[in-house]
């Protein structure tokens, strides 16, 4: 098992940024990938950004340029760098983990909010 926790979400302003954290615990060792999700009501669960062991990293069109996906060996964590947030970013970001067997876990969401 992974277990994930999100924070770092919150209410801010058109244009401003935000950072978000996901700091992973359990068996860690068996994270191949982490990645960002977001979901707003009546639309479909998105990926938002991606990052794999080996580095290579993968953006939604709608967030290249903008937003910054990392890791975080040492803390066994991945963070989401906003930048010029928009009223569309508006959403529940999700943390997610590809481990061994195929299996996904994720985080319990947070709310990303952004006012125009």
């Amino acid at each position: 098992q992974v277990h994930l926790v999100e924070s770092g979400g919150g209410l801010v302003q058109a244009g401003g940024s935000l950072r978000l954290v996901c700091a992973a615990s359990g068996n860690v060792a068996s994270i191949n990938a982490m990645a960002w999700y977001r979901q707003v009501p009546g639309k479909q669960r998105e990926l938002v950004a991606s990052v794999t062991n080996s580095g290579s990293t993968t953006y939604a069109d709608s967030v290249k340029g903008r937003f910054t996906i990392s890791r975080d060996y040492a803390k066994d964590a991945v963070h989401l760098q906003m930048n010029s947030l928009k009223p569309e970013d508006t959403a529940v970001y999700y943390c997610n983990v590809n481990s061994e067997y195929y299996r996904n876990f994720w985080g319990q969401g947070t709310q990303v909010t952004v006012s125009s």
